[in-house]
């Protein structure tokens, strides 16, 4: 009988491990206050900026703020495209299930992102809004909130 598992598939095994244990670099990022619509600025007159896990959730709070598909200037697989849920005409559990969805495909593009988890909604009218906690590759943890209309 041949053999299941040859000495190939080994090395294939090792090498996805070594990827996993590799430090991933977290950077840093400009900050931006998300309720103004601005920049935050340093006494000085300089950009604010982020590093390291806090950069992380600044890209994380921006890509669930981006539109999918409508700038040239991001990926296609940057962003979130929560405005298909309105011809979808789903009940709330099925947007719902739609959101946590689209939620951990914006975020897990990510390699800084681990996981993304425990979401928590609110219906006030056509609106939904939400909460999830994301977790990085560190294990540390951060809670994330938006809001999406339905109708």
């Amino acid at each position: 009988m041949p053999d299941l598992f040859p000495a190939g598939a080994a090395a294939v095994t090792s090498a996805d491990a070594s990827t996993q244990n590799r430090q991933v670099p977290f950077g840093r990022s400009w900050r931006f206050d998300f309720e103004t619509g601005e920049f935050v600025m340093t006494p000085t007159g300089g950009v604010a900026q982020s590093r390291d896990v806090d950069a992380w959730l600044e890209w994380c709070r921006k890509s669930l703020r981006t539109p999918r598909y409508r700038y040239l200037a991001y990926g296609r697989n940057y962003g979130q495209e929560f405005g298909d849920l309105i011809a979808r005409h789903l009940s709330r559990a099925g947007n719902e299930a739609e959101i946590r969805r689209m939620v951990t495909e914006c975020l897990m593009v990510d390699p800084r992102t681990a996981s993304v988890g425990k979401f928590a909604f609110d219906w006030r009218g056509d609106s939904v809004y939400f909460s999830c906690e994301v977790r990085n590759v560190r294990g540390e943890t951060a809670t994330l909130a938006a809001s999406v209309v339905i109708a």
